[in-house]
């Protein structure tokens, strides 16, 4: 037997070659488990952002080769192994892909001591209140689609790591659905949501959606038509991001070839070949800033005279329209937002405006169609039972009396600034140009509360003709001259709640007697003698409060 010394030692040589064989196999064995690591796969640096998402996410207490390799034989991991090898040898050779795919099986996200009873937990609910139910959309084919624990959790998320990506759920639920009015959810809106049941303030209002819901019996759709944008097409040229042969290519409308290749053999996310579908209201109502968003929102706003600020501007959204159409919407939608800080009047929305009712809620009255409807199209018009629909029979009536009472209004006001007018053709002078320009807000008021139909908005419109009005007084002054008095109108007198509303639902307004001031004070003998205005500000829905200067109007009368 043949021996080698090594100093004072002597060792055979059968001897040394195994314990370099144990060192092999050893080193062997510790490369496979560290290949097994998360370190190893993150010492690729194309890797970092995969792996500080899955770092970051729940799942990171779970090696990726426990996503990665799904449970099975030994066939099966050693096919794995020569794959991650083979990555290896890319990344070493610098021919890998920037852009590195990975397959995540069901079996994976199923096997024991990980997800193995999703499938027997019926329908829950996840953290956004969204209802599910995993069984029928792993199990059953879907709008002729198998899907894959990964066409709803997408493989890769910034911040997380196989997790919910919503917009997968549009596609399905959304898309080639209709649009607008005519959108046919797949399972309808409450196969996800449940009705709140809370009880919310929105504003100065209390509100809550089973009212609306099971009492009148009203549809999601019905108030909010406008929450789905995008189509969610799939573009031929997103079939370059991983496939350059033309044979595959061409295979481009083969649609069941391409979902079956794609979702159910491959675990392609949805959103690797899709454009994004949103769901959701467009911006926060709420907040009531001049910038309005899709829906009740319509078309972009006017310029206003002079540049500066645009009276209810809405950037954002545009519309086919908008190229031979301009603004054809921008004074009855800056009515009812409120959004008229063009104008010099303050933000006042109207209440269904803040409870993201949508333009739908009350124009849907079909106009037109018929032969004609191929080429001249169809609008919806409002509807004189939409008040009825929502709020009940009390309502019977008020959207055309509301209609007569601006009516009423504008014909006062317009019969101020005709005479006016009559006076500053007879006047020159300071005083007369002070007048001019009083006239000229006055009449670009008018016609905002006329053109912008001030049904939109009550309460707007209100403030919009008391302004208007207080422009005409201060012109009269400049030229001395008598002008009709409408003050007493109850647009203008602030007795347009009680008539319009009050009386309808039973609010007793006004109470006989309040405390002001330290006194008991006979309020209905008061509102007798004067308008609301004289003592209160109105500022919309509920908001009176009183005047600053309601002490002076008190001595006006009272004088100790």
């Amino acid at each position: 037997m043949k021996t080698l010394r090594f100093g004072g030692w002597t060792v055979s040589v059968s001897t040394l070659l195994a314990v370099a064989a144990v060192a092999a196999l050893a080193a062997l064995f510790g490369s496979m488990k560290y290949s097994e690591s998360p370190g190893f796969c993150n010492s690729c640096h194309i890797m970092a952002p995969y792996y500080q998402a899955w770092k970051d996410s729940k799942h990171g207490h779970v090696k990726c080769v426990e996503c990665h390799y799904p449970p099975g034989s030994k066939k099966t991991l050693l096919w794995k192994k020569f794959q991650a090898m083979s990555q290896v040898a890319k990344y070493v050779t610098r021919t890998y892909s920037s852009r590195p795919f990975a397959e995540v099986e069901d079996a994976s996200c199923l096997r024991s001591g990980c997800h193995s009873t999703r499938l027997l937990e019926g329908r829950v609910r996840a953290k956004t209140g969204i209802g599910f139910d995993h069984r029928p959309h792993l199990t059953e084919v879907r709008r002729g689609r198998r899907l894959r624990c990964v066409s709803c959790h997408s493989q890769v998320m910034v911040g997380s790591h196989i997790e919910v990506t919503y917009s997968s759920c549009y596609l399905c639920h959304f898309k080639g659905r209709g649009e607008g009015r005519n959108l046919k959810t797949l399972a309808g809106c409450r196969g996800c949501h449940e009705v709140p049941s809370q009880t919310v303030k929105i504003g100065d209002m209390t509100y809550n959606h089973r009212d609306f819901v099971t009492k009148q019996g009203l549809g999601c759709l019905d108030c909010h038509s406008q929450v789905v944008s995008g189509k969610g097409e799939a573009r031929q040229e997103r079939c370059l991001t991983c496939h350059n042969q033309p044979e595959k290519i061409a295979r481009f409308n083969d649609i069941p070839f391409i979902h079956d290749n794609h979702v159910t053999k491959h675990n392609v996310a949805c959103l690797h070949c899709h454009d994004e579908i949103r769901h959701g209201f467009a911006g926060d109502r709420a907040a009531v800033v001049p910038a309005l968003g899709h829906g009740a929102a319509g078309l972009p706003a006017a310029p206003a005279p002079g540049g500066g600020a645009q009276l209810g501007q809405a950037p954002g959204m545009s519309f086919e329209c908008s190229f031979c159409h301009e603004n054809k919407h921008a004074g009855p939608r800056a009515m009812y937002s409120g959004a008229a800080a063009a104008l010099g009047l303050p933000r006042m929305p109207s209440p269904m405006f803040l409870a993201q009712v949508d333009c739908g809620g009350c124009h849907y009255e079909k106009r037109g169609g018929g032969a004609d409807a191929e080429f001249a199209g169809f609008d919806y018009r409002a509807s004189d039972q939409a008040c009825v629909k929502c709020h009940g029979p009390a309502y019977k009536g008020v959207w055309q009396e509301t209609k007569d009472e601006l009516a009423s209004g504008l014909q006062g006001l317009r019969g101020r600034i005709k005479a006016a007018r009559e006076a500053l053709a007879q006047a020159q002078g300071a005083p007369a140009e002070r007048a001019r320009q009083a006239v000229a807000r006055a009449e670009r008021l008018e016609r905002f509360v006329a053109l912008g139909h001030g049904e939109h908005n009550i309460y707007l419109a209100a403030a919009t003709l008391r302004r208007a009005d207080a422009l005409l007084t201060e012109a009269g002054e400049a030229l001395q001259a008598k002008l009709p008095d409408i003050s007493e109108t109850p647009l203008l007198s602030g007795r347009f709640c009680a008539v319009l509303c009050h009386q309808r639902v039973g609010v007793k307004v006004p109470p006989e007697s309040v405390k002001a001031f330290g006194k008991v004070m006979p309020h209905k003998a008061h509102t007798e003698l004067m308008g609301c205005v004289s003592c209160h500000e109105i500022g919309g829905h509920k908001k009176v409060p009183l005047r600053r200067d309601v002490k002076s109007t008190c001595r006006n009368c009272h004088k100790n």
